[in-house]
């Protein structure tokens, strides 16, 4: 482990050396060169700490050994021990840390709220779990934007897809995918009884065109005049684009803009992230049909969480988590949710790759 740390730490002082010679470097490669200095820069102070705390338990150990004052051999004692201590805690968090990343970690996302069962329910809270991803997107200064959207009359959403563009899009909701339940008493609800209600999230992350290339004779693309809640008319024009990918059969419609173009290119992002996602999950399932993760499957079906409002609850049933602050929550204090997922995941991917 050590080598690997040396050249770890090697690697990101030649980034960091080549990163303060800008002119010498193509944009691109200025991109990618500060994507992976950001992946590596809390790698390196770890191993900086770890280099540190080893040397100081080699020079005590070596001080003790000359020693003769009780008092002080008491101390350096203490030292060594303390060391000793750290030293374990930061060769597992080093362990931790250098598992391979995920493949589409770094990249932005796409993600889909659909309403399931509850009927209006269920697309109220659509638009409270968007609020939610939305407010703490806001507080991380990541940049969304809808893509596309069904909304009904009581401000709902049957379906609302949005984008997220940042370096850490995927890695903060990656683990957001499956079947999230809510318990409240709707608004519409006269006589005070708790209704039961879900929807499903879909976490895509998206793909450039330089990764997945669509031939222009396997898409057929129909367009249409968009229209809004209860069918009325928005616009006037055939703006509102529909893309059928003929090899797989996914459809992709977007009518969020007004100008048919940029209806297009929303609907390709949509559809390259879709095309991505079943190729991948074909490998998966191909590769392994029997394994079932306990954090990020992917499984839409799965039922992952449910927010209990008369108890102001949210639990997490993949990892056991509880919390008592709904209210914080759904205003987008998801911090602690996030991180909690994120380490069960590193805990149970480093004890599968010792098995």
């Amino acid at each position: 482990m050590k080598d690997r740390l040396l050249k770890l730490q090697q690697k990101y002082l030649k980034i960091d050396e080549e990163l303060s010679s800008p002119q010498n470097l193509k944009p691109a490669q200025m991109k990618e060169l500060s994507k992976e200095r950001a992946r590596l820069t809390p790698i390196y102070n770890k191993i900086e700490e770890f280099l540190k705390t080893e040397k100081d338990l080699i020079d005590g150990k070596a001080i003790l050994v000359t020693e003769s004052d009780p008092e002080m051999i008491g101390m350096l004692k203490v030292e060594n021990e303390s060391s000793e201590n750290r030293l374990r805690e930061l060769t597992e968090e080093l362990e931790i840390m250098l598992l391979p990343p995920d493949p589409n970690s770094g990249k932005n996302i796409l993600i889909e709220i659909r309403a399931g069962t509850g009927g209006e329910e269920a697309a109220l809270f659509v638009a409270d779990i968007f609020r939610m991803y939305t407010k703490y997107a806001e507080k991380k200064k990541m940049r969304y934007d809808i893509v596309e959207a069904s909304p009904t009359g009581l401000k709902g959403f049957k379906e609302i897809i949005f984008s997220i563009e940042d370096d850490k899009a995927y890695d903060t909701f990656k683990f957001e995918p499956g079947a999230h339940r809510v318990q409240r008493i709707p608004t519409t609800e006269s006589g005070g009884r708790i209704h039961t209600s879900a929807i499903t999230v879909a976490v895509l992350p998206e793909v450039e065109e330089s990764e997945l290339h669509i031939a222009e004779n396997e898409v057929r693309v129909d367009v249409f005049r968009s229209s809004g809640p209860g069918g009325q008319s928005v616009n006037t024009t055939d703006s509102a684009v529909r893309l059928t990918h003929i090899p797989t059969g996914i459809v992709v419609s977007c009518q969020d803009e007004k100008s048919q173009l940029k209806n297009k290119d929303k609907a390709m992002r949509i559809l390259r992230a879709r095309i991505q996602e079943k190729k991948e999950q074909e490998a998966k399932a191909s590769a392994d049909a029997l394994k079932k993760q306990m954090v990020g499957t992917g499984d839409r079906s799965e039922r992952i969480r449910t927010y209990n409002y008369p108890q102001g609850r949210l639990t997490d049933h993949r990892i056991n988590y509880t919390s008592h602050n709904l209210a914080n929550i759904m205003e987008g204090d998801i911090e602690d949710l996030i991180a909690e997922l994120t380490l069960q995941d590193r805990i149970q991917r480093l004890q599968e790759s010792k098995n």
